[in-house]
């Protein structure tokens, strides 16, 4: 069994196909496994994102896997067009799409990063404008380029009924 690597691979270390998010959602090679990614499949998914990390200074787990989903149809061959992937977050998980919160005492924002490599493989990061709200965020806090949906429930239900997949947290 090969691991997958997400990140720049050490001298010697063969990393198979090329990961859509370097760094984050590591996958396994498993040659053995069954019900692989099919590249005849136009990969339509909306995630839904409504947990928090489970400590400070963690990644989100919900975004992380949306990171793994790419990485594990990359690994096939697989890269889904821009926008046909959507990680829309609401509830406790609001907090992961904030701006560092007080860059000056150097606090992170943990998922920063991450965010942005989603975006540079063309997920769509959203948030509820609902929970940003009922939570005391503002639009100007969110992160670059996270779009703001109207409300989870809409975004989820707009997607579905136009034929994207759902997975929950």
């Amino acid at each position: 069994m090969a691991m997958i690597m997400t990140g720049t691979p050490a001298a010697g270390q063969s990393v198979g196909n090329a990961v859509a998010v370097p760094g984050f959602g590591e996958i396994r090679d498993l040659p053995y496994a069954q019900e692989r990614p099919n590249p005849k499949l136009r990969y339509r998914v909306v995630f839904s994102i409504s947990k928090a990390a489970g400590k400070p200074g963690e990644a989100n787990p919900s975004l992380l896997k949306v990171a793994r989903f790419l990485n594990l149809l990359a690994h096939d061959g697989i890269r889904p067009r821009k926008g046909d992937i959507v990680a829309i977050a609401f509830g406790p998980a609001t907090s992961a799409l904030v701006q560092d919160p007080a860059p000056a005492a150097g606090a992170s924002n943990p998922n920063s990063a991450l965010i942005e490599k989603l975006q540079a493989a063309g997920v769509i990061v959203a948030v509820c404008s609902q929970a940003m709200q009922g939570q005391g965020y503002t639009s100007k806090q969110m992160l670059p380029g996270v779009r703001i949906d109207d409300a989870a429930i809409v975004t989820m239900a707009n997607l579905q009924l136009s034929g994207f997949a759902l997975i929950p947290d």
